[in-house]
């Protein structure tokens, strides 16, 4: 058995994902991601010799990357290109979790100004206006009317990367506070957190604080039917809580942060991540 894993940077996560492995004397090696070279044609790095590549990359693009050629040798990867390239765009795990009949926050997309105006006065104010591609909650924008859309979508049109010319719109949730991010492992799903803010946007990335979130029953399933529709693997799947239709699936992140949610609730992530691997290998 042998693992390789791909990072950007050294954070916290990586640290204690190499310190699992070191403990459990499963042999491993850091592979940075910047200092990687692919001979498309002619693969000249042996990368026949790991069984699986835990991939970290913090860059979206670098990651899909990475996934796409790995997975193209043969060598298979957590998570698969598959499951991260429907994660990492916002469009295509919305039509996931449609066609898994999952419930999910109301959401159009437009290609013009014009018609993202329209599109949203078919949503009504307020809304949000989000970037295909992105997290951390950036560039995630709440339009409480008419003017601020014309506005938003001024700045939008002049940003160079044609991403931010697709237009996503979604209906505006009206959470207590908070939403919910759970963590799947395969089958299960070990932990959640809720994340609280006086802001409406509850990213822990800006400022919001963690605190424990039980799994009951009806959390476990919502995440493991989002995570099925989307291929399964190691992911988060943030929740928000609607008062009228229940647990919605906001988003689901195919490379995730864990610094907070391991102390808080004591829950052994990174070895959970190698138990997934190990059983993924059988």
């Amino acid at each position: 058995m042998h693992i390789g894993v791909i990072y950007s940077r050294l954070r916290v996560e990586e640290k204690w994902i190499f310190n699992a492995l070191k403990d459990r004397k499963i042999s491993y090696e850091r592979l940075l991601d910047s200092e990687a070279i692919f001979e498309l044609t002619n693969p000249n790095f042996d990368w026949s010799r790991f069984d699986c590549i835990l991939v970290r990359s913090i860059s979206t693009s670098r990651g899909l990357v990475l996934t796409r050629i790995l997975n193209s040798f043969g060598i298979p990867t957590i998570n698969s290109h598959t499951v991260s390239e429907i994660c990492s765009d916002k469009i295509a795990t919305t039509i996931a979790l449609k066609n898994k009949n999952i419930p999910q926050p109301k959401s159009l997309v437009a290609f013009t100004e014009k018609q993202a105006i329209s599109a949203g006065e078919m949503i009504g104010y307020p809304y949000v206006v989000k970037p295909t591609i992105g997290s951390w909650g950036r560039l995630v924008n709440k339009v409480n009317d008419r003017d601020a859309a014309e506005a938003i979508f001024e700045h939008r049109k002049v940003l160079g990367n044609y991403q931010h010319h697709i237009y996503y719109l979604q209906e505006l949730i009206e959470k207590p506070g908070r939403d919910i991010r759970a963590f799947v492992i395969g089958k299960k799903t070990p932990v959640a957190i809720y994340r609280e803010s006086e802001h409406w946007l509850t990213n822990t990335a800006l400022g919001a604080i963690a605190t424990p979130c039980k799994v009951t029953p009806e959390l476990h399933e919502a995440c493991q039917r989002a995570a099925e529709a989307v291929g399964g693997g190691v992911l988060a799947v943030d929740l928000l809580e609607d008062p009228n239709r229940g647990l919605l699936i906001n988003e689901i992140n195919h490379t995730m942060e864990f610094h907070s949610t391991a102390p808080l609730t004591g829950i052994d992530i990174p070895n959970l991540i190698i138990d997934h691997i190990l059983q993924e290998l059988k």
